[in-house]
């Protein structure tokens, strides 16, 4: 369904795009023709405006005497096509009007009412091209969709073309002459002009009347225009020119009876008609789409410089403000029950344990292993570590795990922490701090990418720093903190047990688990200063299988707890504060991701680059100064930030098309299951970066 999505989104930019910005919009006479004149027969060249270059032999015709074929260009046009409409219907002269595709399809009703009252219509093609210098496949793109789109607006097709930038036939250029006989093989005849009112230099009234004043009595084919701008000009000096011209004997037709052509305008067949209105119908929905994704563009723009801003802002006062919130009163020096949940966990789980016992806080370990098949449980007892213990279960799990090691835990601080994870010997102090205040019951460590070589890593490592600790920042301030992570979060027993422990029916059980801690009226910060090492997916099939479930989950979550909105106190925080965040940040920001690439493809290929480049590169300087100064807080080296150009072509997509699925799984209703993560075992004892950071903090 994305496919298809994205499918019709870039095929109703490109329609828009050619339609609109491969139009031509110079005037026909600005153009002065140059170029070889070679091949152009020279019985043509000197003969009349009306031209049929037949395979079977070229020849033209010129308008009988005392005959001029009042003809009009560039039209309809919604204001003054009916203002000319209205003066020829008064001075009762027939006309020929040459309409541009994309002008009939918008002003439809304008072709009728030209058809309706007498007049003639030629085709002046789709985009006002220039035919002589189109390629072939243009060529008869602008003429075939020009002859649907009158089939579908009037019901009648016709033969008659006036190419673009023509003129007299002793301008006919090689290139033009071509163009002439390919239009010729599909079935047009090319009306040129004798008489040029050069109405679009808008030179005055008397200057146009006399431009389009005959010397003799030989007939003419007279240009003028009821479109491309003001033409007051041209309907004085038509109101002017025609009873002047008629009292000099002379007679204004159309172009057919003033060559003695048999009726060129004939029905056109159903099957035209249909393919006529669909071809009118995809110009407007193009038109229709562009302007919807106009304003999602500035939204989506407005989202991003909002979230930026916010977030820095946000971080700037958080790191002001943080410490002194608990650190007035004596430290938390209660010992702490480490849970940690172990499926399949072989490859990493010593590296956790050990990295938990050498905390230089009072700790007890309880390792919960959740059925595994891999000897977990036996590689953990095997390693005989003073104060852990090992819980076996059936597979229940990673929330039945939890809520086991929970019933199990001898102290009222509990940390969670997952079996990939490695914690630095004072995280666990940290994390535990801000139960000084009462009226916390859950905290938030920050968790850091361990494996961060690659690129993959690399930019896990920037989503880490710059997306999740800003945010956990800002929520922490807002006290609105959706999310614990399951890597490295603190909690007050009792909390716990009075919410009635952790669900299984979200597949983010640390996101349900933190709402519903909001819900019951505790608060959830975030501490910096605990840090924790996690494995990230090493591979992009992976950081799919994990996103797709984070956010798939988290969407669950945040249905579940969408009562929220409405309620009053801490709960009502995490709903109008964290919910909506989440809603415009985390759901719709992504979901307008992909209508910014394609506008951007759309923008480089139809509007001018140079501006379309600089926009993206002022938002990626954008996202630079946010890493940066994220980095900064974090105590982080930026050099992974030379990745974040390459990011947006590959991660950023990676990322909101998980949102993206994740959306619409959800709307279809479809329930995802647990996907678990491959373990590699690459993290065995807490990096030393590290140090720098909390050497810096203390």
């Amino acid at each position: 369904m994305l496919t298809l999505l994205l499918i019709c989104l870039t095929g109703a930019l490109a329609l828009h795009g050619y339609t609109n910005h491969l139009f031509g919009h110079a005037p026909d006479g600005e153009r002065q023709a140059g170029g070889s004149r070679s091949t152009v027969p020279a019985a043509i060249a000197a003969g009349g405006p009306v031209i049929d270059a037949a395979p079977g032999g070229d020849r033209s015709m010129r308008p009988k005497a005392s005959t001029i074929a009042l003809t009009f260009d560039d039209g309809p046009d919604p204001e003054w096509t009916p203002k000319v409409l209205d003066l020829l219907q008064r001075r009762n002269v027939k006309a020929t009007f040459f309409v541009v595709g994309t002008q009939v399809a918008e002003h439809p009703d304008l072709t009728r009412r030209i058809v309706a009252e007498g007049h003639q219509i030629g085709v002046h093609t789709l985009t006002h091209a220039d035919l002589g210098a189109a390629p072939g496949w243009r060529r008869s793109l602008e003429l075939r969709q020009t002859e649907l789109i009158l089939a579908g607006a009037t019901g009648f097709r016709t033969p008659l073309l006036r190419p673009p930038y023509s003129s007299e036939a002793s301008a006919l250029t090689d290139t033009e002459w071509a163009a002439i006989r390919a239009a010729r093989r599909a079935g047009y005849l090319t009306i040129l002009t004798t008489l040029d009112s050069k109405d679009w230099r808008r030179p005055g009234v008397d200057a146009i009347v006399a431009n389009s004043t005959p010397k003799g009595t030989a007939g003419q084919v007279l240009l003028m225009h009821d479109s491309g701008g003001d033409r007051s000009q041209t309907l004085a000096a038509l109101d002017k020119l025609i009873p002047a011209v008629q009292a000099r004997g002379f007679r204004f037709t159309t172009v057919s009876d003033s060559v003695a052509l048999p009726a060129p305008v004939l029905r056109a067949g159903t099957a035209e008609r249909i393919q006529g209105l669909a071809v009118i119908g995809a110009i407007r929905l193009s038109e229709g789409v562009l302007a919807v994704i106009t304003w999602l563009l500035y939204a989506a723009g407005a989202l991003s410089v909002l979230r930026a801003l916010t977030t820095v802002v946000a971080a700037r006062r958080h790191a002001r403000e943080r410490y002194w919130i608990w650190g007035d009163g004596p430290p938390v020096t209660d010992p702490v029950t480490v849970i940690v949940p172990a499926y399949n966990e072989a490859a990493g789980i010593e590296a956790a344990v050990r990295s938990l016992i050498a905390s230089d806080h009072p700790i007890e370990v309880i390792v919960v292993d959740d059925g595994s098949t891999d000897g977990t449980a036996d590689l953990v007892e095997a390693l005989r570590l003073p104060g852990v213990r090992v819980i076996r279960q059936p597979n229940a799990g990673k929330p039945a795990a939890l809520n086991t090691g929970l019933l199990a835990a001898s102290h009222e601080l509990v940390v969670m922490v997952d079996g990939d994870t490695v914690f630095e010997p004072d995280a666990v102090r940290w994390l535990v701090q801000p139960f000084a205040d009462a009226a916390v019951g859950a905290v938030s460590g920050n968790a850091k990418v361990g494996n961060r070589r690659g690129l993959l890593g690399r930019w896990q490592h920037i989503e880490y720093v710059v997306g999740f600790n800003l945010d956990r920042r800002l929520f922490d301030l807002a006290e609105c903190m959706p999310t614990v992570p399951g890597a490295v979060g603190g909690f007050r027993r009792s909390a716990l047990q009075r919410i009635g422990g952790l669900s299984d029916v979200t597949l983010a059980e640390d996101t349900d688990l933190t709402m519903a801690l909001c819900r019951d009226g505790w608060r959830v910060v975030y501490e910096e200063r605990a840090v924790a090492w996690t494995e990230a997916p090493a591979s992009l099939g992976a950081l799919w299988r994990q996103r797709y479930r984070w956010c798939y989950g988290t969407l669950q979550a945040m249905w579940k707890h969408r009562g929220a909105w409405l309620q009053g106190g801490q709960s009502g925080k995490l709903g109008r504060r964290g919910l909506t965040y989440l809603m415009l940040f985390q759901v719709l920001l992504p979901l307008l991701a992909p209508v910014v690439d394609v506008f951007a493809l759309y923008g480089l290929v139809f509007l001018n680059p140079w501006r379309v480049l600089g926009v993206w590169a002022g938002f990626l300087a954008l996202q630079v100064a946010m890493g940066l100064y994220a980095f900064r807080l974090d105590g982080e080296r930026p050099g992974p930030l030379w990745s974040l150009p390459l990011q947006q072509f590959v991660y950023r997509q990676l990322m909101y098309l998980v949102v993206i699925q994740s959306v619409f799984t959800a709307l279809a209703g479809n329930r995802l299951g647990w996907q678990r993560m491959e373990r590699y075992g690459s993290l065995t004892t807490p990096p030393g970066a590290a140090d720098d950071l909390v050497g810096a903090q203390r």
